[in-house]
């Protein structure tokens, strides 16, 4: 009986046990799908996350580029009435900004009357300048010596500068319009996208991927300078890169190489703030520099490199002859007397390439959201690389998260090598290699900020976050009357609260921003927890304009002054001709005037002079940059440093550095 009972319990002893380890393997494979699934909503909530923030930084920078467009023929209209010498940064700007017609013999004549006007050898050198010193030719240690020079902040003297700038500029002088390089050699070749001033980012490549040599080619897509507030360093750099391997490295223009952008964008104010003495000489040599970039490159016959990309009208063969020189601003086409100084088709054909973007659906459609060029299809780009037989587009002009993205079933490659471009957190940067007989593409991604690339996930999105709510609640606040009048027409009840969908489409049609204000406003605005409804005030209780020494003027003569701040800002750049920073009440009355025309808004004068009396603080009968910003600066009403009397840092960074 034993023996049989034991022989019975055996088998069932060994099922339980398959049972027990049958539930266990499935508990382990419901636990991990658990987990997955988890996994997977978490990083979907992340991207939604993520996706939103990124448009309201894409929005946001796209309506300043619309925005300076609009803005040409009001920069022009106001450089008439500024009378100024014929040496000065202004006069440089006016004729950039009118256009002129340049004939070979004019031509010659304002190179010998720049070289007269801009020779280094007028900036002596002083003995106790520390920076870096140079000597021609340039060698590849001394641009390694820029390097360190500049890694350590230190300013590189403006007599070399020019030094630098003038060479550049003759080698510039001989290159096509669309330059050809080849791999023959090297067998790779390395492109760059935008850079924006950012140094760092531009030290991670040569580190990761070595300086330029005869082995080693690159090409820099545009967009060197503005928003990074090393522009300076950046551009000089890739300048003494040319003039070493001047075969082996190729420039190419991006739509940020252009005065009329960098007025708005920072490189402007950063050589002022850098170079305030010999500011007007470097603008002026720089200014030229830009008209002799050329407008692309050809790699192997196979890859077309470019900075915007392709229209359905792009012709290669018109853009190969024109003469780039003559388009010192690509903004608008030159003008004198309301005549036009170049062939329009000839201006299209430059717009289109450092202007457009790429898009999924197919054909060409003017590019509404830059305000400049064109949105071309799948289709386009394959018509344009069938028609001049090659193989794909590399081209850069847009921030990607990963700093690349491949469009057009991968023969549209957008490449963007500035990390961290809206703010800390928002994006990696990228190069490309292409590499072998059949260009076989390498992307390279990295990220310049420590601080960045060690954060989790959590924190870097909550960097975006924060950043980029900033950012929308100072574009809000701009419009603080006009919604509160859209809410108030709303709200008949007077009850303080409008609908959800309302108050979206209200956002909407003031801030003049496409963003999912839905998803937006549980962060922006308060919401009764009962009907659902905003409380439209609430997004406005965080953050007032901090005036204290104007507050007996309108709310609406200073809310329409920063409201348009950025336009003022460069009103002031335009007027401040020797760069010191100081504008005489007269000239910034004359300045706000200008700018109600532009507006069409009523700006009184005695409202205007009043206000001009109150923000120069020390009395000294003139407006420096500084106090005018202090005037006008959006203040968090609930910050601990608010709270305890010392306000928050003002929305313009006046060091540079």
């Amino acid at each position: 009986m034993g023996c049989a009972g034991s022989a019975i319990r055996y088998p069932n002893s060994r099922a339980v046990q398959k049972f027990e380890t049958m539930s266990a393997i499935e508990r382990t494979i419901k636990a991990a799908l658990l987990i997955q699934r988890w996994y997977r909503r978490y990083r979907a909530r992340l991207e939604i996350r993520r996706r939103c923030y990124w448009t309201i930084f894409q929005s946001i920078e796209y309506a300043g580029e619309q925005d300076q467009i609009r803005l040409y023929s009001f920069f022009t209209d106001l450089m008439t009435h500024i009378a100024c010498d014929k040496s000065s940064f202004s006069n440089s700007i006016a004729n950039s900004l009118r256009g002129r017609p340049r004939i070979l013999a004019e031509i010659e004549e304002e190179e010998r009357e720049l070289w007269k006007e801009t020779n280094p050898n007028l900036i002596p050198i002083e003995s106790t300048y520390q920076g870096p010193h140079i000597h021609l030719p340039l060698t590849a240690d001394q641009v390694t010596l820029l390097i360190n020079s500049f890694r350590k902040r230190k300013l590189l003297h403006a007599h070399y500068v020019l030094t630098l700038l003038h060479e550049a500029r003759k080698i510039l002088q001989s290159k096509p319009n669309i330059n050809v390089a080849s791999t023959t050699l090297s067998r790779h070749i390395t492109i760059c996208g935008d850079l924006h001033g950012k140094l760092d980012d531009l030290l991670t490549i040569f580190y990761k991927n070595s300086l330029p040599a005869s082995d080693n080619p690159y090409i820099f897509n545009g967009d060197f300078v503005d928003r990074g507030v090393q522009s300076v360093e950046v551009f000089l750099l890739l300048i003494a890169c040319l003039l070493v391997w001047p075969d082996r490295v190729f420039l190419n223009r991006g739509n940020h190489e252009d005065f009329s952008v960098n007025i708005r964008y920072g490189f402007i104010k950063e050589i002022m703030y850098k170079y305030t003495r010999h500011a007007t000489r470097i603008i002026q040599v720089t200014e030229d520099v830009y008209s002799w970039l050329p407008l692309a490159t050809i790699i192997d016959n196979k890859v077309f490199v470019v900075h915007g990309g392709v229209t359905d009208r792009t012709d290669l063969k018109k853009i190969s002859r024109m003469d780039r020189h003559q388009l010192i601003t690509i903004l608008q086409p030159p003008m004198i007397d309301g005549k036009m100084t170049c062939d329009q088709e000839e201006w299209d054909q430059v717009v289109g390439i450092l202007w457009s973007d790429p898009r999924p659906q197919p054909g060409c459609h003017t590019n509404s959201i830059r305000g400049g060029g064109s949105f071309f299809g799948p289709d386009v780009t394959e018509a344009f690389l069938q028609r001049y037989q090659l193989e794909r587009i590399i081209r850069s002009h847009e921030c990607k998260p990963d700093g690349f993205e491949f469009t057009h079933g991968d023969r549209v490659l957008t490449i963007f090598s500035a990390s961290n471009y809206y703010a800390e957190g928002t994006n990696k940067a990228a190069y490309v290699k292409l590499v072998g007989t059949n260009l076989v593409t390498q992307i390279v991604m990295y990220v310049s900020s420590s601080h960045t690339s060690n954060a989790e996930i959590q924190q870097r999105q909550g960097y975006v976050e924060q950043s980029a709510l900033r950012e929308l609640k100072q574009l809000i606040y701009a419009s603080h009357l006009l919604l509160i009048e859209k809410f108030h027409m709303e709200d008949t009840e007077q009850s303080g609260k409008i609908c959800i969908g309302r108050w979206c489409d209200i956002m909407k049609e003031v801030v003049g921003l496409q963003l999912p204000w839905r998803l937006l406003c549980p962060k922006i605005a308060k919401l009764d927890p009962l009907s659902g409804n905003v409380y439209y005030e609430s997004i406005f209780q965080e953050y007032t304009i901090q005036n204290k020494l104007a507050e007996q003027n309108e709310p609406s003569l200073l809310e329409t002054l920063y409201r348009s701040k950025d336009t003022l800002e460069t009103i002031f750049r335009f007027i401040d001709t020797d760069g010191s920073g100081l504008i005489s009440m007269q000239e910034f009355t004359d300045a706000c005037q200008l700018l109600s025309k532009h507006l069409k808004t009523s700006m009184h004068q005695e409202e205007i002079q009043d206000l001009a009396k109150s923000i120069d603080i020390n009395k000294d009968g003139f407006i420096d940059f500084n106090e005018f910003l202090e005037a006008f600066r959006l203040v968090d009403n609930d910050s601990p440093s608010r709270r305890s009397g010392n306000h928050v840092c003002g929305l313009f960074c006046q060091d540079e550095r």
